[in-house]
């Protein structure tokens, strides 16, 4: 694969030495007047390269390509496939509401209490000391189990988790088209089973505004998957092409569950994706997705307030 020129973080844990002093992360995003700070830390650089690295490492790439899988990539994906099989364990309970079911906070004490555990078993021992400050990230990258809701903002968290694991050295620019091909999209997966069992609430969703009542970097990165694949964007809504290319193509994918999940003329439930179908170019649809990622997530008080920064993320 060839590598981009900046690496996922800016100094990785081996290059600091290992005399790397972490820290459980904490709010720093308190009100509007942190949002100029914030725009100007290296955690939104760190985050944004780390976005636009992830996405041109999949460019014109299946997930069926061929690209690097570590030994570490599958170890996070075993991870998941752990707090899969937890969901068996705490079925839904009987409940006529259309949102919010509250077994779904059986599913996410089992995740906070286990993370630090789970994080021991995946990480080498000298970076057993990173798990205090990795574990918040991994317990947030879910959904809320007070509000029993997801949205961009717990996606954003999974995305920071995966940079830190990057900073420390577990993952490496080689592993960048499996971080998103394989373990973003095994992520991508359990999220989809939770919303489905648990029938979480959109967290802050824009409506039929929003590009999606839940995820956004599926767009984002498959995008990026869509360039040179002969493809239109006008065909990425079609059922047909959602249906028969979904488990090649992230935006696909995406698009099959909003089929899933949302019923009636696509163009009333999905207005943005709708648009975006009449763009020309996978090229400048990406463009316009990281932009949009920028402006509606990272430049959004409401979502980013309940990000935490310790000693990788730093604000």
């Amino acid at each position: 694969m060839d590598l981009p020129a900046d690496p996922p973080a800016p100094q990785t844990e081996a290059a600091r030495g290992s005399q790397q002093q972490y820290r459980a992360p904490r709010r720093r995003i308190l009100g509007m007047g942190d949002m100029d700070a914030w725009e100007r830390s290296p955690a939104h650089r760190d985050i944004v390269g780390f976005i636009e690295q992830l996405s041109r490492s999949v460019e014109g790439k299946t997930v069926s390509s061929q690209y690097p899988v570590s030994a570490n990539v599958q170890g996070i994906c075993g991870l998941l496939d752990t707090a899969d099989r937890w969901v068996d364990a705490h079925p839904p309970e009987a409940s006529a509401s259309r949102f919010g079911n509250r077994a779904f906070r059986a599913w996410e004490a089992e995740l906070r209490e286990r993370a630090p555990g789970l994080l021991r078993a995946l990480l080498p021992p000298a970076r057993h000391g990173a798990v205090a400050e990795l574990a918040p990230y991994l317990a947030d990258a879910f959904g809320n189990a007070t509000r029993i809701d997801y949205g961009s903002g717990h996606e954003l968290s999974f995305l920071v988790w995966l940079l830190c694991l990057c900073k420390i050295g577990f993952l490496e620019p080689p592993d960048s088209a499996a971080i998103v091909l394989v373990v973003f999209r095994r992520y991508l997966a359990l999220c989809q089973r939770l919303q489905r069992t648990y029938r979480l609430e959109p967290a802050g969703s824009h409506g039929v505004w929003g590009l999606d009542d839940y995820q956004f970097l599926p767009f984002y990165f498959g995008s990026a998957q869509l360039i040179g694949s002969g493809i239109p964007p006008a065909d990425s809504i079609e059922p047909r092409v959602a249906g028969a290319l979904g488990d090649e193509y992230l935006y696909l994918q995406a698009v099959r569950f909003v089929l899933e999940m949302k019923h009636g003329p696509f163009f009333e439930h999905s207005r943005q994706l709708y648009d975006i179908s009449g763009v020309p170019a996978w090229e400048k649809v990406n463009r316009g997705l990281g932009k949009m990622y920028r402006a509606e997530v990272l430049g959004k008080f409401p979502v980013v307030q309940h990000l935490a920064f310790g000693s990788l993320l730093s604000m």
